[in-house]
């Protein structure tokens, strides 16, 4: 483990997931409680990550690179 002097930002490739699986609990959620509609969300949010791992980016990253994210986190020097 290393220590870094001050917070670190949360990166792109890690913001991403974390988004998609926030949606995806969250529509899965919704689809059993309310109305099965709400499946095409989940849908849609892994055609997404699908396309971010075979590309690069979505739109989710595009949005995220316009708010000031960065795209790569720093590795630690192994020691």
């Amino acid at each position: 483990m290393s220590c870094t002097a001050g917070p670190s930002r949360p990166s792109i490739d890690r913001a991403v997931p974390a988004l998609a699986g926030a949606i995806v609990l969250t529509s899965l959620a919704l689809g059993r409680l309310h109305n099965r509609r709400w499946h095409t969300l989940t849908a849609f949010v892994g055609g997404n990550l699908v396309f971010y791992s075979a590309v690069g980016w979505c739109p989710a990253s595009l949005m995220m690179r316009k708010l000031g994210m960065q795209q790569h986190t720093s590795p630690s020097p192994a020691r």
